[in-house]
């Protein structure tokens, strides 16, 4: 047992590079946080609190959660119950449910510092119990933020829950809430000087910081609303998820998330028809992967599908950011069309396929990014006399090389295009950037890039095949990209010459 759960802790841990976890109660405290405080952080959820944001963990004992889980969706990586419960989307794993008695707190207590892992009556201590495992793993001690644990049973479920599965009674409910908040504080007692600093957000006497100061804690005032996605920016930036998603759904969302809450304007993923993009000799060859023998088996696993992309719609419209995808063939264009997307990616990659892309620019009105790596001056001469129908025309300067050696980057080819856009206003510049770090994303901002898109995953995996350039989601360092775009804008400012605020002479010129 101890040994299955610690391979457990291993599997949910190892894509997160935070040493950062939230256990997931359905207080209406949640409300009051913001959703991208979970990105890029473990969560592990009670009962069905995964209706409030995905989790990478959901432990539960009662038998009404497999209801609840199964008429609102599953949004869990793992599942640990004592139920019979199945899955066709994500891993279960069983343990033995210990009920909770008068006679039998104090053993609950000595279990939890057991190495053995069982499901209490009392969940939350079965999550500590898990974040323990994480912390082994890990080699380090973690943070643990209980939210959604506001032992008030008066103020009900936070919004999410706008229904009840539980059959207990309200006297049930709230005797059963009163007596978690004293095994909390028995709890905190007991984890003194450990591995875990658990910290209770909320508004109780006990509560170490409240929803408020969660939200300052992880989201700056400088990436709330006022600064929020969709081209309130001088530069967009687009986070390029390409197929890092490995397409589970739960790897997504995560990913949507935790570009969102580093300030991206847009995500960008892919859409190729497999069976027709590729020969069958293609399809047919050997390829390692956990999805199957062969090359075909990978990358049918990659690609997303109708309801994917819903739902992808539906949390970008949530977020505030735009989505778009690279799509490389006429039957994904058309596939695409049902999402009325704003934006189309032609990449670098189908250069050479002249018959698709005129097939685009011809029937599309809407923008259309394209990238130009691999080409030269005879095909911007094509596209220029091509691409002349729609709104807008993203001429993305990229090198086809990851990563891009400095002196292949070609910034300046960004502030050619940006000459270009003078005389036709629907080009916009744009810069694609395989190179290693900021340094030639800010260059392309000051050339007069109006969108910058970089490569990101999250985490690594052993077989997965991910570009050297792709700035790790798990960690602050897409923030840190941004950031450092946003400071180049500042210090670009505005093209117009005037007298700034900031200046005053140092010699006046003398009247008469």
């Amino acid at each position: 047992m101890t040994e299955d759960f610690s391979r457990l802790a291993e599997d949910i841990a190892s894509i997160y590079a935070t040493d950062t976890i939230f256990i997931l109660g359905k207080g209406p405290s949640v409300d009051e946080i913001r959703p991208e405080v979970f990105s890029g952080s473990l969560v592990i959820g009670l009962n069905d609190a995964e209706r409030i944001a995905p989790a990478d963990a959901t432990i539960f004992h009662g038998a009404w959660v497999k209801r609840a889980l199964r008429e609102n969706g599953e949004k869990s990586r793992v599942y640990i119950t004592s139920t019979d419960f199945s899955s066709d989307k994500a891993k279960v794993v069983r343990a033995p449910f210990m009920p909770l008695s008068q006679d039998t707190s104090d053993l609950m207590m000595q279990r939890f510092l057991s190495p053995e892992f069982t499901i209490e009556e009392i969940l939350f201590i079965s999550a500590l119990k898990l974040a323990r495992y994480v912390a082994e793993y890990r080699g380090r001690p973690q943070t643990v933020y209980m939210v959604g644990f506001d032992f008030s049973p008066s103020t009900g479920y936070a919004h999410a829950i706008s229904e009840d599965f539980a059959p207990d009674s309200a006297a049930e409910k709230a005797a059963k809430i009163s007596i978690q908040e004293f095994f909390l504080l028995n709890t905190l007692y007991v984890l003194r000087n450990s591995d875990l600093d658990v910290v209770h957000v909320g508004n109780r006497a006990f509560s170490q910081i409240s929803t408020s100061e969660l939200n300052d804690r992880f989201v700056p005032h400088s990436r709330r609303d006022g600064d929020a996605a969709g081209g309130r920016h001088l530069v967009g930036v687009t986070a390029e998820l390409t197929t890092n998603h490995f397409g589970d759904r739960h790897r997504l969302e995560r990913m949507i998330r935790a570009a969102a809450a580093a300030g991206a304007d847009f995500v960008k993923l892919q859409k190729r028809d497999v069976d027709t993009f590729y020969s069958q000799d293609q399809l047919k060859s050997a390829y390692v992967s956990p999805f199957g023998k062969t090359f075909g088996d990978y990358r049918h696993a990659l690609e997303l599908s109708r309801d994917d992309f819903a739902f992808v719609d539906q949390l970008c419209k949530e977020l505030g950011v735009t989505w778009f995808a690279s799509i490389l063939d006429q039957p994904s264009f058309e596939f695409m069309l049902q999402f009325d997307p704003e934006l189309v990616k032609l990449p670098s990659t189908i250069s050479e396929h002249t018959d698709y892309l005129s097939y685009v620019a011809s029937s599309y009105r809407k923008g259309i990014v394209l990238s130009t790596g691999m080409t030269d001056l005879a095909f911007e001469k094509w596209v220029l006399e091509t691409f002349t129908r729609m709104e807008t025309l993203y001429l993305m300067q990229a090198n086809s090389a990851y990563p891009t050696p400095q002196q292949d980057c070609q910034v300046a080819v960004v502030r050619h295009y940006h000459d270009l856009s003078k005389s036709d206003p629907r080009i916009v510049p744009a810069y694609s950037s395989h190179d290693f770090g900021w340094l030639g994303s800010a260059l392309a901002a000051a050339a007069g890039a109006r969108m910058i898109e970089k490569h990101v995953k999250l985490g690594n995996t052993e077989w997965a095949h991910f570009d050297a350039v792709a700035v790790d989601l798990t960690t602050p360092a897409f923030k840190e990209y941004i950031d450092k775009i946003r400071e180049a804008e500042l210090i670009i400012g505005s093209e117009e010459k005037k007298v700034n605020s900031s200046e005053h002479h140092k010699y006046f010129r003398k009247s008469g």
